[in-house]
């Protein structure tokens, strides 16, 4: 348990330190291209990574504009004889790159009035009308909050929730005692957390909401559930299950037909296997033939939960790309994808990766829906307004609106920080596309 605690820490760390931003408040009319744009020095970048034996295999999909997308790939999905090749229809768990998903759910149903910005979260989930404060992470001795949790906070991590992969002392033990886990890809570890664990969204978004806020509501960035219990806000709001809202509303209507909480078994042979990084090399944690992501979770993890393509979560990008329409399909309508991808922090709370190196340079971000967002242009990387996250085991995405065009990187590997594969990444692609971005 500690070790596996150890793991998520560390890749959460990484994700709070480089979730890479992107999404002006402009939405610009898509740009006409003909051809995939041309990628040597990123696909350099991915040879390098899997010549030297640091991964088996990654795969970028990067377009700009509506036309076509490049794949660049290198190596293959597993270690195990007659792995496949890496490339586009490939299946990687994306953990947390499943919270850009979910929150844009929410904003559908922003968009739709059915649920308010700054709506309190306990006009959904009643339980959450009277929190609690630690009032010292020391203890569990607590205060009655002074805030309601509303969406915004829920979207931006700022709601007071905690995470068992970053809570430290009594509080992080009280997770675990009332089995707010995480999903976890460690089949042993994961039959042991269900032994705990609330069988249902709606079981567990109500135990969330027994357990102490870190911090006043509204008051402090803090990586949290807040995404997870977003789930069970869009079931109440939406009068549907969560993977039936998203299956519904996003991934069916965009066409991506390889998106799932749980894997079909006859698309095992496409799940490429987890690796956790140790000095002695990798060892696999969960090898995509005998996945865990191939049974039912307790349920479907807003936050952490996903397995998809990197074409499909290029489907999703895409989407946001242009304005909140894809192929004639609209799913949000402009004015909404430009405050989901604007910085939504309450006044006075700074995201703590504000500071993170985004495209090899420091740059000050913001917090948007479920993602990050840069707030001034990087001199050779992305520009203001760019929007995106991470995911633990090394995945990145992010749609840059000034310069049209968007990016999704895969690999699966903990922890995401051991190689600096998403710097190096985002610089190679950036470099790549320099002499055709109108924005520099």
């Amino acid at each position: 348990m500690v070790a596996t605690r150890f793991k998520m820490a560390a890749s959460a760390l990484l994700i709070a330190a480089t979730g890479t931003a992107v999404a002006r408040h402009v939405v610009h009319a898509p740009v006409v291209l003909r051809t995939a744009p041309r990628l040597p020095q990123t696909q350099a970048v991915f040879s390098g990574y899997v010549a030297a034996k640091k991964i088996p295999g990654v795969v970028g999909v990067i377009g700009r504009g509506n036309a076509p997308f490049a794949v660049v790939a290198a190596g293959r999905i597993g270690d195990e004889p007659g792995a496949p090749l890496a490339d586009k229809d490939s299946l990687w768990r994306v953990y947390s790159m499943t919270k850009p998903i979910t929150a844009m759910a929410a904003m559908i149903l922003i968009e739709e009035g059915k649920m308010r910005l700054d709506q309190p979260v306990s006009d959904f989930i009643p339980a959450f009308k009277t929190m609690r404060v630690q009032v010292s992470p020391d203890s569990l001795d607590t205060r009655a909050a002074t805030r309601p949790i509303t969406i915004r906070n829920l979207l931006t991590h700022t709601a007071g929730l905690g995470y068992t992969i970053i809570t430290k002392g009594p509080l992080l033990k009280a997770y675990e005692d009332a089995g707010i886990t995480p999903f976890t890809s460690d089949a042993k570890t994961e039959a042991q957390l269900r032994l705990k664990r609330p069988p249902t969204l709606e079981a567990f978004a109500n135990k969330v909401a027994t357990l102490p806020l870190i911090a006043e509501p509204g008051t402090k960035w803090s990586y949290s559930i807040g995404l997870d219990v977003m789930g069970r806000v869009i079931e109440v709001a939406s009068h549907q299950p969560f993977d039936r809202f998203l299956q519904t509303r996003i991934f069916t209507p965009l066409k991506m037909r390889s998106s799932w909480f749980t894997v079909p078994g006859s698309e095992a042979h496409r799940l490429a296997t987890g690796y956790f990084i140790t000095p002695n090399g990798r060892t696999p944690v969960d090898p995509g033939a005998t996945s865990v992501y191939l049974k039912a979770p307790s349920f479907p993890y807003g936050g952490a939960g996903l397995v998809t393509s990197a074409y499909d979560y290029d489907r999703f990008l895409h989407m946001l790309q242009n304005g909140g329409t894809l192929d004639g399909v609209r799913i949000l309508k402009p004015a909404t994808v430009k405050l989901a991808m604007s910085n939504l922090l309450p006044n006075g709370v700074v995201y703590p990766g504000a500071v993170a190196a985004t495209g090899g340079t420091t740059n000050p971000q913001g917090f948007g829906a479920g993602g990050s967002v840069t707030l001034h242009d990087t001199p050779g990387g992305p520009a203001k307004g760019t929007y995106g996250w991470g995911g633990a085991a090394g995945t990145i995405a992010w749609v840059d609106p000034v310069n049209q065009f968007r990016a999704t990187i895969m690999v699966n590997y903990l922890p995401g920080d051991r190689w600096p594969l998403r710097a190096d990444s985002t610089k190679a692609v950036y470099a790549d596309l320099a002499p055709v971005l109108p924005h520099k």
